[in-house]
């Protein structure tokens, strides 16, 4: 098969890589990738948002399967796209349609979707201006810390999680004032979930589906967990505490009624999705869907597949998921972000990366790099993730920070605490 990979962060290059080892492959592209996957594949500039230069791409390159890597691509609609035109139609893509993609596109659809096929999820109100005052009296009726989520994408940046009231009640008119652009014109409110958090990964057909392994990852950027928000710091698989009565649970209460409400609700989804949990007690709550896999996480899950990806992916959209065997590799897998000076907020780029050459026993995962030359430059907060196998996590996050010493980049960042939490 001709594969064409779209992103170009640690999640496609994580893909690219597991893609790459496929019996199946016969070329693979990324578009636009970055200086990790150009050694996998064939680096195109595509933008990615724009459909008819990606149609133009796949019937010059003949691609049989385009494997959507970031959201914004699904959110703006690219698999109607393709079912809808009557070149591309046959050509197998690899995500939900517009429809589904609004799982994560937008906070209240997806808590309606919750509510109406009785998913486990907080308690939460959906405000815009005109109703502010529901708002108000809603936040009056939970207990503090407070939630506030832009509805639409705004680039993992639209949670806010508030101690005080009258500052949370400041925080909700200005989001709804626009704080977070057209994301916060909609905010659901949500009463806080007391627990601990993993990720959970489906790949579904649309009525069949295989548990991919779970992950936890690390937001802050401080060790500790404090600090700000991030994209993510570094990610651990398996995680001890998802052991299989939880994970009985997360399939029968929130899987199985996800993917029967895609067939109640008339949704066409071919792809993955990302579940983020959280645990309270013993049981699962959803705090949220992505319509896609997770970064960091995709850096720990994609080593931990055995399996050929590419029968997979192919049985995704051929709707014969469950004619497929998925194997997992019981080895834990941790990997480490390494990361810009000054992210998440202002940082420069350009700054040259050397020693990778000296890495033994990790995988190096690029996440914002480019190729310049000979040199491979930082161009991104995130610029790599060093992911190891081990036989429990101490084995892996010692061979992850290992490597990462070795990385040399001015202004490199990483936490030494990944994992720790779980030891």
């Amino acid at each position: 098969m001709n594969v064409l990979i779209l992103g170009s962060g640690g999640r496609e290059h994580a893909i690219a890589w597991k893609i790459a080892q496929s019996k199946e492959l016969n070329k693979l592209y990324i578009a636009p990738g970055n200086a990790g996957t150009a050694k996998l594949g064939e680096a195109i500039a595509l933008d990615i948002e724009n459909f008819e230069q990606v149609k133009e791409f796949v019937l010059a390159k003949n691609i049989d399967m385009c494997i959507v890597g970031p959201e914004a691509p699904l959110v703006k609609g690219i698999v109607d796209f393709f079912k809808n035109d009557d070149l591309l139609k046959n050509k197998a893509i690899i995500g939900p349609s517009k429809k589904g993609a609004e799982l994560e596109g937008s906070k209240d659809f997806a808590k309606e979707f919750m509510n109406r096929h009785q998913i486990p999820t907080a308690k939460s109100l959906t405000v815009t201006k005109e109703n502010i005052n529901a708002g108000f009296d809603f936040l009056a009726t939970v207990k503090a810390p407070y939630v506030l989520k832009a509805d639409g994408l705004a680039g993992g940046k639209g949670v806010l999680i508030l101690e005080d009231l009258e500052e949370t009640k400041r925080e909700l008119s200005n989001m709804l004032d626009g704080k977070f652009g057209a994301a916060s014109q909609k905010v659901v409110i949500e009463e806080f979930l007391d627990g601990i958090e993993v990720s959970v990964f489906v790949l579904s057909d649309g009525k069949n589906y295989k548990i991919l392994p779970e992950a936890k990852d690390y937001k802050r950027i401080g060790e500790g967990d404090t600090g700000l928000n991030t994209g993510g710091m570094g990610a651990i698989s398996p995680v001890p505490f998802a052991n299989a009565d939880f994970m009985q649970k997360v399939e029968e209460r929130i899987i199985i009624p996800t993917i029967n409400g895609f067939t109640k609700d008339n949704i066409d989804y071919k792809g993955f999705i990302f579940i983020g949990l959280m645990k309270v007690g013993e049981e699962p709550y959803v705090i949220e869907y992505n319509v896609r896999m997770g970064d960091p996480e995709t850096e720990v899950v994609m080593p931990r597949i055995a399996s050929d990806l590419l029968p997979l992916l192919k049985a995704t959209f051929s709707e014969t998921l469950e004619k497929e065997e998925l194997k997992i590799d019981k080895r834990t897998v941790a990997t480490v972000m390494l990361t810009a000076k000054g992210y998440p907020e202002a940082y420069e780029k350009g700054k040259k990366i050397t020693a990778l050459e000296n890495i033994n026993d990790s995988i190096v995962f690029h996440a914002g790099t480019k190729k310049e030359n000979d040199n491979i430059l930082t161009n991104g907060g995130r610029i790599i993730a060093v992911s190891s196998y081990g036989e429990d996590i101490q084995e892996a996050v010692n061979k992850s920070f290992a490597n990462a010493e070795k990385i040399q980049f001015e202004g490199k960042y990483y936490r030494k605490d990944i994992g720790k939490d779980l030891l």
